[in-house]
């Protein structure tokens, strides 16, 4: 039997992140995986490596969703980086017809690629359209706060609140991730589902950020989902998995490591 899932996200050129991470990982976690890409994203080395962003047309975008869709029975789709309010609108538009049986975001608020108005405009898109159809939403520190907002996240009961002001928008399960910008030795993750909450703690590895964590995290849970596990097991794996590929990241001529997926890591 195979499973599938869909990634509907930017593609990330250093090979790092976004939507080549997320079909890598898919792959990993043994499931088949098809992507429709929303953006490009080009780090700039001639720019002190910041973004270079270009929008694909929301009828593209649409395009690639249907010929996905139809030559798949898809019932499992993370959303990754958008960009636009029109992606975000045509995005939208397809769970609404596709009703898929989990939508797992992870909420890209920030492209440095973009000016801070329109950055803003996504941002409240997603909020509005995006984020009241998802099963699972995975924000990072910066972006819980930015939902949830509170002020700073320093303590699991922090968390926890964030977490319980974002699933009162509408999705059905938040995973708020402390990260390295969560004070002490440990990495902390809190999962709520309206009612009970989990938490997952892991010590910190090294001291800065690796690329692509937060897109294997989210591609993770949504290829675990597409095999049929509950989402407190698939967030389980998810933290384990995650783990062990910044433990094993790889450099680059880019200044930053990026997360590595190593045949034993499963």
């Amino acid at each position: 039997m195979v499973n599938y899932a869909f990634v509907i996200a930017g593609s990330e050129a250093t090979g790092g992140a976004g939507i080549q991470v997320d079909l890598k990982t898919f792959q990993h976690l043994n499931v088949y995986g098809i992507g429709a890409i929303t953006c490009l994203v080009a780090f700039d080395p001639k720019d002190n490596w910041n973004h270079r962003f270009v929008p694909v047309d929301a009828q593209v975008i649409a395009n690639q969703i249907e010929a996905a869709t139809a030559a798949h029975d898809l019932d499992v789709v993370k959303i990754g980086m958008l960009g636009t309010p029109a992606t975000i609108d045509t995005v939208a538009t397809a769970l609404e017809e596709n009703k898929f049986k989990h939508v797992v975001l992870d909420p890209v608020l920030i492209c440095k690629g973009q000016e801070p108005g329109a950055a803003l405009d996504t941002d409240t898109a997603l909020r509005a359209k995006v984020l009241p159809q998802a099963t699972v939403v995975t924000p990072n520190n910066f972006e819980a706060t930015t939902l949830s907002g509170l002020e700073k996240l320093e303590t699991v009961e922090d968390l926890k609140e964030a977490a319980r002001l974002i699933h009162e928008q509408g999705p059905q399960y938040v995973v708020v991730k402390g990260g390295m910008d969560f004070p002490g030795e440990n990495a902390v993750d809190v999962l709520f589902d309206g009612s009970s909450y989990h938490v997952f703690s892991e010590p910190k590895i090294g001291e800065e950020r690796v690329s692509g964590a937060g897109c294997t995290f989210a591609a993770v849970i949504t290829a675990e989902l597409a095999k049929g596990a509950e989402v407190v097991d698939a967030v389980a794996t998810a933290k384990r998995v995650v783990t062990r590929a910044v433990q094993d990241a790889v450099a680059s001529n880019a200044p930053f490591t990026s997360v590595w997926l190593a045949e034993d890591n499963n």
